[in-house]
C-alpha cells in the first residue's frame, strides 16, 4: 500500500505511518497511513497535528473494529481530513468515506475486494488495487 500511494503523490506530499495524532489531551491515534505534507514529515517528529492530514489508512483487525469504524471516522470528519480508508481483511472490502464535517463524513462507499479502487481526494485521484491486499480466511465478504 505504502508503494502504491507513493507513487501517486505529488512531491509535496508524503506519507508516513504509526506516527502519534493527538486530537486531544485524552486521544490520540497512530493511523495505519497517512499523507501530510513533505515538509512537515522531513522533521521527523513524533507526533504531528491532525490538521496537517489528508488522507488516513486504517487496516482493520480483530481489536481495532469499533475503533476503526465507530470512533475514528468521528475524530477523522471533525478535524478536516479528507478521506478516510478503510481496508478491512476481516470482511474482504474497502470503505471509503469523504466529505468531513463535524458529525462525520457524509460520502462513503463499501467495496469488495478485487477491483481496482478509485478515490478521488483533494490531492487528485489515488487508484488503489485491491485485489491482492490480504483477506482473512474466515472472513464474511460485505455482498
Amino acid at each position: 500500500m505504502w508503494n502504491t500511494l507513493r507513487e501517486q503523490l505529488a512531491e509535496e506530499w508524503d506519507l508516513t505511518s504509526d506516527v502519534a495524532f493527538p486530537f486531544d489531551d485524552e486521544n490520540e491515534y497512530c493511523p495505519g497511513l497517512a499523507v501530510i505534507p513533505a515538509l512537515e514529515f522531513e522533521k521527523n517528529e513524533a507526533a504531528y497535528s491532525p490538521d496537517l492530514v489528508e488522507v488516513v489508512v486504517e487496516v482493520v483487525s480483530q481489536g481495532s473494529v469499533r475503533r476503526d469504524y465507530e470512533l475514528k471516522p468521528r475524530r477523522y470528519a471533525a478535524r478536516g481530513i479528507a478521506n478516510y480508508l478503510i481496508l478491512d481483511p476481516l470482511k474482504g472490502h474497502c470503505v471509503t468515506m469523504w466529505n468531513p464535517g463535524p458529525d462525520g463524513y457524509q460520502g462513503r462507499d463499501t467495496i469488495p475486494y478485487g477491483p481496482d479502487l478509485t478515490v478521488d481526494s483533494t490531492l487528485g485521484k489515488l487508484t488503489i488495487p485491491t485485489g491482492r491486499l490480504p483477506v482473512d480466511p474466515k472472513a464474511r465478504p460485505t455482498p
